[in-house]
């Protein structure tokens, strides 16, 4: 039965493997029936690769910052841009606020906005550490797969996995009408219902596993990718919480959303590729 209004879901333990290899294929990139940006669909080749498992979390960011000193974006001063109103001079980000107060903007500069503050200076993630880690900037998900010593997918290389890891290409809902992602259900933006068990971010390996063994490429929280769009901005992939079926939708393998590089936001987190491993070896002969 789907979850009752607002009832956590129990989550089971995390993933046993870090990486799975998602072999390569030619397989149908984009798509012709939703958005125009995503299309046409056409025939792409990628080559197989090692992808992770789940999502970065609080737990693996905090030892990278720990080792490092690392200060993302948003623990920056950010650009001066003309104009701009005195609260955006100052450090913060992104978030997303419910239109309830007679703003009705749902996006909102929140000054103290950082990785450990998701929402801004009121909130924090003690107790969340395996949650998704969020308002990370494409130069903070870089940095961190650097130190890693591995790589971000690009957007053909993200969309092979969730497009041959049995991903419905339409709606993240089984047959039996469970949610098998964290997403918005309800008239967004005013209230989500939480009947997957949610009303903002999961922690990873909630929900099931895909046919590689691959965790949340749909829903929870967008991923960054390499792909770029335009000067400015790069490609994030697979939706997330704040995804509804009556406005956004992008909780699909072929949906795109495009996201200014240097703009964190508490639904924005990243996973990172292996592309040096060396693919796994393949089976011998029988031998009985």
């Amino acid at each position: 039965e789907p979850l009752a209004d607002n009832k956590p879901r129990e989550c089971p333990a995390m993933p046993k493997q870090d990486y799975v290899w998602i072999p390569g294929a030619t397989f149908a990139f984009g798509a012709d029936a939703h958005l125009p940006e995503e299309g046409p669909a056409r025939d792409v080749t990628v080559a197989g690769f090692w992808m992770a498992t789940h999502e970065v979390t609080n737990a693996e960011f905090a030892e990278f910052v720990k080792a490092t000193g690392y200060r993302t974006l948003a623990e920056q001063d950010p650009p001066k841009l003309p104009g701009a109103p005195p609260e955006m001079l100052i450090p913060g980000s992104a978030v997303f606020t419910a239109p309830t107060d007679g703003n009705p903007n749902w996006w909102r500069w929140v000054v103290g906005a950082q990785w450990r503050h998701p929402a801004g200076p009121d909130t924090d993630i003690a107790g969340r550490a395996r949650d998704p880690v969020v308002q990370i900037g494409y130069a903070d998900a870089l940095a961190y797969a650097k130190w890693k010593g591995k790589t971000l997918p690009s957007e053909e290389q993200w969309e092979l996995a969730a497009s041959t890891g049995g991903a419905d290409r339409n709606v993240p809902v089984g047959k039996d009408g469970v949610p098998r992602a964290n997403y918005y259900q309800g008239s967004f933006p005013v209230r989500d219902l939480g009947t997957d068990g949610f009303t903002s971010r999961a922690p990873v390996a909630c929900f099931p596993a895909d046919d590689h063994g691959v965790f949340d490429l749909i829903g929870n929280v967008w991923e960054w990718t390499t792909s770029t769009a335009g000067a400015e901005s790069n490609v994030i992939k697979g939706g997330s919480f704040l995804c509804a079926a009556n406005y956004c939708a992008r909780y699909r393998p072929a949906a795109r959303q495009f996201q200014e590089r240097g703009l964190g936001t508490d639904h924005i987190g990243f996973r990172l590729i292996d592309t040096t491993r060396p693919p796994p070896a393949a089976p011998g002969p029988d031998k009985r």
